[in-house]
């Protein structure tokens, strides 16, 4: 008998939650929130905030938890995608400069053999003097190094966006790990209890 009350206590008490639960007003910023678009933090929010509560215990629909499976694998396909693509930009990249350190390595000891030579120098069939001559590989130095600086540049912010890539999807796939565990536990939790209350109500009768 006193099961019995307890057990309508506990059911009233629950539907009281929900009523108020479903009457109040979402402020502006649980509005916002959305199990088909924005974040994936924002995604897992939505479930934590639109579940049902129970005790302690959220009851998380199912539907939810595949929906919000798919979008965080989703997300981790287009994370390990832009690292890819980033990758093949890094190799990229790096095959140019070492084609620049050739091209100035081969530029450099050009230079050093011709000012082995006589003031007038022969450069694509025209004389010039040696100081023009001087200043014209000068200038296409200066312009390689400049163009070298330049990809060194590129590969360097290569390097921090796939560092970055890399770092997001570990915080991703953490993330996800620590949500999948507390709503397993959850679900057993509340599995547990239903089971003794069962058993309660069966050891009654």
């Amino acid at each position: 008998m006193n099961f019995t009350k307890q057990l309508l206590s506990t059911v009233f008490a629950l539907l009281l939650t929900a009523s108020s639960f479903s009457q109040a007003t979402p402020d502006q910023e649980e509005e916002k929130l959305s199990l088909n678009s924005g974040s994936i933090d924002n995604q897992f929010e939505f479930v934590i905030r639109r579940s049902n509560s129970w005790q302690d215990y959220k009851t998380v629909k199912k539907t939810w938890l595949y929906t919000l499976k798919e979008h965080t694998l989703d997300s981790l396909k287009a994370v390990h995608k832009d690292l890819a693509d980033t990758q093949v930009v890094v190799k990229t990249q790096v095959k140019e400069i070492a084609d620049l350190k050739l091209n100035l390595s081969n530029t450099q000891s050009e230079l050093d053999k011709t000012n082995t030579e006589k003031n007038n120098m022969a450069l694509f069939g025209l004389q010039m003097s040696k100081s023009s001559y001087n200043v014209l590989m000068w200038s296409i130095i200066g312009a390689l190094l400049a163009l070298l600086l330049f990809f060194i540049y590129k590969f360097k912010n290569s390097n921090a966006v796939t560092r970055e890539a890399k770092k997001n999807l570990e915080e991703t796939e953490e993330e996800f790990e620590e949500h999948r565990k507390t709503a397993l536990e959850r679900e057993q939790k509340v599995r547990r209890q239903l089971q003794d209350e069962i058993n309660k109500q069966k050891k009654s009768k």
